[in-house]
């Protein structure tokens, strides 16, 4: 697709004068831009759920969730495969974010790492991609060949891939097993995909990661009971996890999440169940991880 024909390169008529407008004005009209955001992702949710069940059972049998994106695409699939780590508790060879450049490229821009198809099939060689995991690849253009490359690969080894893209009738549709299309309209400022669609993209790296966990069993209620206590204030967050759902008091939270080895999931079973760190852990481990199957 050419460029002048992409949603994402087009000019938006609503912000043709924002360089003549008041502070106040550049802002309400990026806001009302914003707005239409979720409800450009709305019509998707059926699409969202099924390709978060398929990525589940991936994920369930040991595969790992690897993002692929250049640009402000991959700085956004970088962060949510780091977050998940602390959020939920998992390793971080199970969730894997590689960008167009490698490191460096998370904090200053090297445009010309994206244009390279080789490049995208040779990060997930060195990280050995295999039939097992999930590779989401991210683009607004739809067309980054670093991404391309990635995906052309991984649906030849037999992974499951995944396509994000803000333009319609993207190159990426060729390369993956399930495709998302979200067509946020033009940006405020020309081809700045760092607003519109690096918020539509976030928004759904976001559902489909937190659900995936969710079904992983790292999420009771609605309270992150795998989070890593590996400072004070996250220390201080398992224990407000604990009381909020147990309702016990902070001293005796506290003290079990201590006992437990500061594993917040282990602890909040000893309390509800009257066991020890160890039963906790067994009963845990037999129930596949899920705390909520076997406290109810």
């Amino acid at each position: 697709m050419k460029e002048s024909c992409m949603s994402t390169e087009s000019r938006n008529p609503n912000s043709m004068n924002i360089y003549k407008c008041s502070t106040l004005e550049m802002v309400q009209i990026i806001n009302n831009e914003d707005k239409k955001v979720a409800n450009c992702i709305s019509p998707y949710l059926i699409k969202i759920a099924e390709i978060i069940d398929l990525i589940s059972e991936k994920y369930k049998l040991g595969g790992r969730l690897i993002y692929v994106g250049a640009g402000t695409s991959g700085r956004l699939g970088v962060l949510d495969a780091a977050e998940l780590v602390p959020t939920f508790g998992i390793d971080s060879d199970r969730a894997i974010g590689l960008i167009a450049g490698g490191k460096e490229a998370m904090f200053k821009a090297i445009e010309n790492s994206e244009d390279s198809f080789e490049l995208g099939k040779e990060d997930l060689i060195k990280n050995s991609v295999s039939n097992k995991d999930v590779v989401i690849g991210i683009a607004a253009s739809g067309r980054t060949p670093y991404v391309i490359g990635a995906l052309k690969y991984a649906e030849n080894i037999g992974a499951l891939t995944v396509g994000i893209s803000n333009n319609s009738n993207s190159e990426i549709s060729k390369y993956c097993d399930q495709l998302l299309e979200i067509v946020v309209g033009p940006e405020v400022i020309t081809g700045s995909t760092r607003m519109k669609a690096g918020t539509a993209q976030k928004m759904i790296l976001n559902m489909i990661s937190t659900s995936v966990m969710i079904k992983m069993g790292k999420v009771y209620q609605n309270l992150m009971i795998d989070v890593q206590t590996t400072n004070k204030k996250l220390i201080d967050r398992g224990i407000r996890i604990i009381k909020l759902s147990t309702n016990v008091s902070e001293d005796i939270a506290k003290k079990t999440l201590e006992e437990a080895n500061f594993e917040v999931n282990t602890a909040i079973l000893m309390i509800i169940k009257s066991i020890n760190a160890d039963e906790s852990r067994k009963l845990i481990n037999k129930g596949n991880g899920l705390l909520s199957e076997v406290i109810e």
